[in-house]
């Protein structure tokens, strides 16, 4: 098994990633910090943060969680990202020539898609999985269920407007696991240190996501 089915397979047992996006580069370090003493162990960095290269070297670093970057949507990003250590590629939109790029190093990519068209499209583009974004305004995990019912065996991970109690019917139905933001990475819970309100969240969300 290659480095990147590896990387998929403990996503998939992990079950959700924390979807860092923040507009000060302290407050996305302070919700990895919470988070991972909650109990998470992966973390998808996007490149909106500010800084957000160092913040992957920082944490790759530390070799205690599986971190990935977000919002990649440019080869040159991909290759930056892979650089500073990044485990896995995460693109919002359809970007059909960062699989192959980010394969030249064994690392997986996840595209983005909204429509059954473009998840087919980020099929034959060789995507290890399908980001389904955004998935809330898409009709949610009943649209999930649909889709896997099309495209049986094919990896979703949704994101995108999901509420922390729809968790494990996202799981149910289909995901093998969700991109969460929301309460998670709340830049004003953060910066008034709501760490136990974040806690909290998380334990429960972490509870909905044991197998």
């Amino acid at each position: 098994m290659g480095n990147k089915n590896i990387v998929l397979e403990q996503l998939s047992k992990l079950r959700v990633i924390p979807v860092i996006r923040t507009k000060e580069t302290e407050n996305a370090v302070t919700a990895v910090l919470w988070l991972r003493e909650a109990g998470f162990r992966t973390f998808e960095i996007t490149l909106t943060t500010p800084d957000a290269i160092n913040i992957i070297v920082q944490l790759t670093a530390k070799k205690d969680a599986l971190i990935g970057a977000g919002t990649v949507t440019s080869v040159k990003q991909a290759e930056e990202c892979i650089e500073a250590g990044a485990q896995y590629i995460v693109s919002p939109c359809l970007v059909s020539d960062l699989p192959d790029v980010c394969h030249q190093y064994d690392i997986p990519c996840f595209l983005g898609a909204c429509t059954p068209t473009e998840l087919h499209l980020a099929m034959k583009a060789k995507a290890d999985a399908i980001k389904i974004f955004p998935v809330s305004l898409m009709g949610g995990a009943t649209y999930i269920k649909t889709l896997s019912s099309i495209f049986p065996g094919v990896p979703l991970i949704p994101t995108g407007g999901i509420k922390p109690n729809e968790v494990k019917e996202y799981l149910d139905n289909g995901a093998i696991c969700v991109g969460l933001g929301g309460v998670l990475i709340n830049e004003t819970l953060i910066n008034q240190g709501e760490r136990k309100m974040i806690f909290n969240a998380s334990m429960e969300i972490l509870k909905q996501a044991k197998l």
